[in-house]
């Protein structure tokens, strides 16, 4: 059995984090857990649990039970939920609040009992709003992008420096662009802000950032991280800092380093890059909604059809993404309108109506030729006429006539 702490920046039920999930489970003995606190105060939190639930067990192939922890539960409920998560070889808690977390855990068994399973025997997987009560701050985001209230830090589990000796803070989300004119970086709180909450840190303390839709394995028997996703992994003390991408690994004693620990330490740029594009399902569906409306003017049907199932195995996907801030009501609206501009496409024919009547349309022309030859021109314009009327122009060149039609 492995001792792992994988942190994930965000995306954790999303298709993207299919692979590291599984990567991460070959090393699992022992029942799977989802902890429901980070998102125990939101009035779906049922749906939020059965989604992740189904993710697990249809994408990841892996069943996972709910051990339920929101607001402080009765005696026995408290001593079931505590005695599941001592018995499981792997402990799941994901999006919500980061600082209602911390009230509900705080003065609990919950902070020793993860300390300890990662001591003894087992894998704790924290991501986005979870993953920023690792450190010994945390960003109450909630709070700060949504209320305005002023930059501060809340006191973390400090749950880093206890299992690999060095004083962190956990930033995931780092490289957030959902705010397009405004910088959303580094979980929604943007440059400015993340600089004046580095200066409130104690000396020496390093920020670790994951990417949205990036997963970093902090292996204890191997004292080494591994960086896997699409994204990178940052460190970052005092302003400079060093990347490290998808492959990297660290040794324990590099994460210690910080940004001295790469080969060039960079100061973080003074304004948010351009958005990236990053992974989505409403990304998605605008991508195949694109080669839907090319490949339905190029009368291309085999085309259409598989791009409509890629799109509904997409919303299929992505089902379990707990985090998809519309859900699927985009991308069922671009089905739907494929499905429209298909049927469409099947009353008038998905054949090219030129090769449907050419056969007709040339023995009328090679009737009119005959005719011409044969001086018969009352014949011969009768029979442009009628083509006219049906939609076909008719030109004569030196080559020969030729025609198009000018309806469908």
């Amino acid at each position: 059995m492995s001792r792992l702490l994988v942190v994930m920046g965000s995306g954790e039920t999303a298709p993207t984090m299919v692979k590291p999930h599984r990567a991460v489970f070959e090393r699992v003995t022992g029942p799977g857990v989802l902890l429901d606190t980070p998102y125990g105060f939101q009035s779906n939190a049922d749906d939020i649990s059965a989604r992740a639930i189904r993710y697990f067990d249809q994408s990841v192939g892996r069943a996972v039970s709910l051990v339920s922890w929101r607001r402080p539960p009765d005696a026995l409920a408290t001593e079931r939920a505590l005695a599941a998560l001592r018995s499981a070889g792997w402990v799941f808690a994901g999006p919500g609040s980061p600082t209602y977390t911390l009230r509900q855990w705080r003065e609990t068994a919950i902070p020793a009992l993860l300390v300890d399973k990662l001591t003894r025997s087992g894998v704790v997987l924290f991501a986005s709003a979870a993953a920023l009560t690792l450190g010994t701050h945390t960003v109450p985001v909630y709070e700060i992008y949504k209320a305005g209230i002023d930059p501060h830090w809340a006191t973390g589990l400090n749950l880093i420096e206890a299992v690999l000796g060095f004083p962190a803070v956990v930033i995931p989300h780092y490289d957030n662009a959902e705010g397009g004119n405004h910088d959303t970086r580094y979980c929604y709180l943007g440059a400015d802000r993340l600089a004046f909450l580095e200066a409130e840190l104690p000396a020496g303390h390093l920020i670790i950032g994951v990417d949205e839709h990036t997963a970093v394995v902090f292996d204890l028997d191997a004292q080494t991280a591994t960086v896997s996703g699409n994204g990178v992994l940052t460190l970052r003390r005092a302003g400079a800092s060093a990347v490290f991408p998808a492959g990297s690994v660290l040794s324990f004693a590099d994460l210690s380093a910080g940004p001295s620990a790469a080969p060039v330490a960079v100061a973080a740029p003074a304004v948010a890059p351009e958005p990236a594009d990053q992974p989505s399902l409403r990304g998605t569906a605008d991508a195949l909604d694109a080669r839907f409306t090319a490949a339905l003017a190029a009368l291309d049907v085999d085309t259409c059809v598989a791009v409509m199932l890629e799109l509904e195995q997409a919303i299929v996907d992505w089902a379990g993404d707990t985090e998809t801030s519309d859900g699927a009501d985009h991308p069922r609206s671009v089905l739907r309108g494929m499905v429209v501009r298909f049927g469409e496409l099947a009353r008038r024919g998905a054949t090219d109506p030129a090769r449907t009547v050419a056969p007709f349309v040339e023995a009328l022309i090679e009737l009119r030729t005959r005719a011409r030859a044969n001086r018969d021109y009352p014949t011969s314009d009768a029979v442009r006429d009628r083509l006219t009327a049906a939609g076909v122009e008719l030109r004569d060149t030196p080559e020969g006539p030729t025609w198009h039609l000018t309806t469908e």
